[in-house]
């Protein structure tokens, strides 16, 4: 069950922020809410960019320094390959490849077993979920950490599941690599009406 609060942002971000609105159930309660209100006003270019903004933070769950520490980092590159890297940079974070694995029902969840030391990345134990994962970085999950409950039925769990592209998990050997650079197939995010609102 959603909360009240979560409702709330997905009503008034979109259903892309969290997995739990992505459901018949929410459109149909959203639905509810906006039948016999006022129409509301055209947003200005700036309140586009400021919902844009709230949009990449809430669905990644990140503060506003870290996504402003974010691009900056890839505001050196011009044109429109800086809303590619940004992309890349979001996803390549530890919480986000361990929930686009498929091992966790939300990037939050996935970062509160990353910060319980769960997983290995390359041999070392890693507890940072910001923590930069590279092409070819090898994820496993801590051997002490397998007969955890969370990981419990996860054959079943991901049976059904399609994990992005550029990411591998193997369910013999309990390990997961990064196969290549984060491809963007997000078009619930405008990233470029991020870094607009940035460059401010």
């Amino acid at each position: 069950m959603i909360s009240k609060p979560k409702f709330k942002i997905c009503r008034r971000l979109g259903p892309g922020v969290y997995d739990k609105c992505q459901t018949s159930k929410f459109s149909s309660a959203s639905a509810k809410t906006f039948s016999g209100s006022k129409r509301p006003k055209a947003p200005t270019e700036y309140g586009k960019q400021l919902l844009e903004k709230q949009k990449v933070r809430y669905s990644y769950g990140i503060s506003e320094r870290q996504l402003a520490n974010y691009v900056k980092k890839v505001s050196h590159i011009k044109g429109a390959g800086t809303a590619l890297k940004l992309f890349e940079s979001l996803e390549s974070r530890l919480d986000n490849v361990i929930y686009r694995m498929g091992l966790g029902a939300s990037r939050r969840a996935t970062r509160q077993m990353v910060s319980h030391g769960h997983f290995i990345v390359n041999n070392h134990r890693v507890t940072i979920p910001s923590y930069e994962v590279k092409a070819g970085d090898i994820i496993k999950i801590r051997e002490g950490s397998k007969s955890r409950k969370i990981f419990l039925n996860l054959a079943e769990r991901l049976k059904e599941y399609n994990s992005p592209p550029w990411i591998v998990f193997d369910l013999n050997s309990l390990e997961g690599r990064m196969q290549d650079k984060p491809k963007s197939t997000e078009t619930f995010l405008d990233l470029n009406s991020v870094l607009e609102f940035y460059s401010r």
